[in-house]
């Protein structure tokens, strides 16, 4: 049997089979639907293409969205990787950020992409993989195992309890778990064992914590795009770190639950209501009014006179900060 409740029975499995993540994955998906090999691997080929075609087609495009958010980013990106003498980053990290907006601008234009884990966490793993994949000049094997390990590390993260909605959790079930994916497949890709992916995804994730999920208008454009864009470069220095013997304190489980017990107390304006956080600043609140959305209630633009003392907010852990 091939199945796992979580990531520990995850890595169990590989060290009993003496298997990587990816071909865990891969006998989980034959076991499951009764298939052949070729078969499995046929299918992620057409996920691997249509992410390829996005990028090909995102770091072209100067075509804005509807309401002008977001469009063109992915080209000035992708622009710089032969000029980036200037950048702080290498031009692997810029390709990759490159190849992250060039996926969530196809998804703001309503063009075609793979909501891996979701629409608006999209660009992290393509944009890693593909990136770190040109990089290494790996085979194609090696990158579609790649995506069969991240696949399998979202699988692990759903059955331990964890969910990739931002309507649930916050931006970091979206693009904090994009990063967790995308950290194992890019570290199995690099030659790593399962515990190094495992590692790395944990690594991801921690830093990603608690993230607000406030989409002006709340279209998954601003601030979803760029946030995978950096997303990705996370998930990069994840993985190096890993490969570099660093080790997370605390296991990929135990994270994931990290990650449902702040989703708990997530108020609901940063839970893509678009009622919080940068959805109701002077600019979001401009653009709330362009798209025709009614007014945000007032008791939710009162946010500086609300305090963690007051009975209203408590914190829970004082007597109130005065």
């Amino acid at each position: 049997m091939y199945q796992f409740k979580n990531c520990q029975e995850l890595l169990d499995l590989c060290k009993k089979e003496k298997l990587p993540i990816s071909q865990i994955a891969i006998k989980r998906e034959m076991q499951i639907f009764g298939k052949s090999r070729p078969w499995v691997r046929n299918k992620m080929k057409k996920v691997r293409d249509t992410m390829e075609e996005a990028i090909e087609l995102g770091v072209k495009s100067t075509k804005k969205s509807k309401y002008g958010l977001v469009g063109g980013d992915a080209r000035k990106v992708y622009k710089t990787i032969n000029r980036s003498s200037n950048m702080l980053h290498s031009k692997v990290a810029i390709r990759a950020m490159a190849y992250a907006i060039a996926t969530n601008e196809q998804n703001a234009r309503m063009g075609k992409i793979v909501a891996f884990p979701t629409a608006g966490g999209s660009g992290v793993v393509p944009g890693v993989l593909f990136s770190t994949h040109e990089h290494m000049k790996s085979s194609k094997r090696k990158m579609l195992n790649a995506l069969f390990t991240a696949s399998a590390l979202g699988i692990a993260i759903l059955k331990h309890g964890g969910t990739f909605s931002a309507a649930k959790a916050g931006c970091q079930a979206e693009v904090g778990i994009g990063v967790a994916m995308a950290a194992a497949g890019v570290t199995e890709m690099r030659g790593g064992t399962p515990e190094q992916c495992l590692n790395a995804s944990a690594l991801g994730l921690k830093n990603m914590l608690g993230l607000a999920c406030d989409p002006l208008g709340g279209l998954v454009e601003v601030p979803c795009v760029k946030r995978n864009a950096i997303g990705a470069t996370i998930a990069m220095a994840a993985s190096d770190m890993s490969m570099m013997g660093v080790e997370s304190v605390i296991p990929m489980d135990e994270v994931v639950e990290a990650m449902m017990n702040i989703s708990a107390g997530m108020s609901e304006t940063i839970r893509e209501t678009a009622l919080g956080g940068l959805a109701i600043t002077k600019t979001g609140l401009k653009l709330r009014e362009k798209m025709g959305l009614p007014p945000v209630p007032k008791k939710y633009l009162d946010w500086k006179n609300r305090k963690p003392g007051n009975a209203s907010n408590k914190c829970g852990g004082c007597n109130g900060c005065g």
